[in-house]
């Protein structure tokens, strides 16, 4: 196992966790220049967040703000839960992704029902990494056997 520090060790394949996280900041960028060239589009100036009487906009940034909402919750669950089953973790974080694109391509149509479908599967991949860090809890705790 490499070692991180003197105090903490990864497992083999963490960096591919690590890549998973990384691309959560081109998804995150990609999403903030939807909504930069939205407001040029729509003309919503700084620091209007929602616009009194553009959907469309609207749809843009919330679909940005919702997957900043859920960041923190992601990052989490992909970098501890990595520690115990990384290539799983990395491969359910790249779904977890690919899951946010479908969500904000659904949103981007302006109609917000439309999001449903990439939520919903990013919900599957959400449990799948909570499971992994509860697991690694679990295990850290010796509360099951090897």
């Amino acid at each position: 196992m490499p070692v991180l520090s003197k105090c903490i060790t990864v497992p083999d394949g963490y960096g591919y966790v690590v890549l998973a996280g990384i691309g959560h900041v081109f998804l995150n960028t990609w999403l903030a220049m939807k909504v930069v060239n939205a407001r040029k589009k729509y003309k919503i100036e700084y620091p209007t967040m929602y616009s009194a009487d553009n959907q469309d906009f609207n749809c843009i940034q919330r679909a940005h703000q919702n997957t900043l909402e859920n960041y923190p919750t992601y990052l989490f669950l992909l970098l501890v839960g990595g520690l115990q089953y990384p290539k799983i973790v990395a491969g359910t974080g790249a779904f977890y992704i690919v899951c946010r694109i479908i969500y904000a391509k659904g949103y981007y149509t302006g109609e917000p029902k439309n999001r449903i479908y990439g939520a919903a599967t990013s919900h599957i991949a959400e449990i799948v990494l909570l499971g992994s860090v509860v697991s690694w809890a679990f295990h850290e705790l010796q509360w099951v056997s090897e």
